[in-house]
């Protein structure tokens, strides 16, 4: 049993990966990747993939029997409004209250979340008993915002949805690590398995990828490569790295060397 777990609201995970259901092919290769992740959680946009109705092909039912958690998302919503409705519905239908909030200001262009409906919507679902993982902009004083409202993990993006750019910003994945006290989920804009590592070695809780998985051209082959780049990134941070210098230091010590 790993004694360093993952612990979003009441919650404890072994694993500091998440992992998104959109973008595949079909259900069974979400369901083979996720396995290959060993991810315990994988999010789920409630308006584009099924897992409310039993009559047709239900992702629910490819993860029957599995330790894998579903996080249903709010993605396609923009307004704190149709939010909240949305995650009250997919409640009463499946009995999940924990969720990723996802309200998006820009939807031709970055798909940049509106922080404002955000933060909004984050009060009140936090007062109806969610467990709210909010995926916000890489702004430290807004991820202090969203935590006072009641968030239960912070989910910074790395770079836009879906464009595998990496971490753009990594001074601010430190800033939003030092500002908050719940944990630190970096999301969207993962593009390879060194980004992962990256984001868990600046500190990061975990690690949210979808894209990167899902449109990989052997993406199960890429779940286990970001698997392991998250406990990799993980290690490496617990470990401590070396101080950067500018100049040279020779690996082996030159104290006491023999003189000829």
């Amino acid at each position: 049993m790993n004694s360093d777990t993952l612990k979003i609201g009441n919650k404890i995970f072994q694993s500091r990966l998440i992992v998104g259901s959109g973008k595949y092919k079909d259900f069974k290769t979400t369901y083979e990747a996720t396995m290959a992740s060993e991810a315990e959680m994988i999010t789920v946009a409630v308006r584009r993939v099924n897992i409310t109705n039993p009559k047709e092909e239900n992702l629910l039912d490819y993860f029957k029997g599995s330790s894998v958690q579903f996080l249903p998302n709010s993605a396609g919503c923009t307004t704190a409004e149709e939010t909240i409705t949305l995650f009250r519905l997919t409640r009463e239908a499946t009995g999940i209250d924990f969720i990723k909030l996802e309200i998006i200001g820009d939807t031709q262009k970055t798909l940049y979340p509106d922080v404002m409906e955000t933060l909004k919507a984050c009060e009140v679902l936090a007062k109806d008993g969610f467990t709210v993982l909010a995926y916000t902009n890489d702004d430290p004083i807004m991820a202090r915002r969203l935590e006072e409202a009641g968030a239960s993990a912070i989910m910074p993006l790395a770079a836009p949805i879906g464009s595998g750019l990496g971490i753009q910003n990594r001074y601010n994945v430190v800033f939003i690590k030092e500002a908050i006290k719940v944990p630190l989920i970096v999301d969207a804009g993962v593009g390879c398995a060194s980004d992962a590592a990256i984001a868990m070695e600046l500190g990061a809780d975990a690690v949210l990828t979808n894209t990167a998985i899902a449109q990989a051209q052997n993406p199960i082959l890429m779940a286990s490569a970001m698997r392991d780049a998250v406990r990799a990134g993980r290690q490496s941070y617990l470990a401590g790295r070396i101080p950067k210098k500018p100049y040279a230091s020779a690996s082996s010590p030159t104290d006491g060397m023999a003189r000829f």
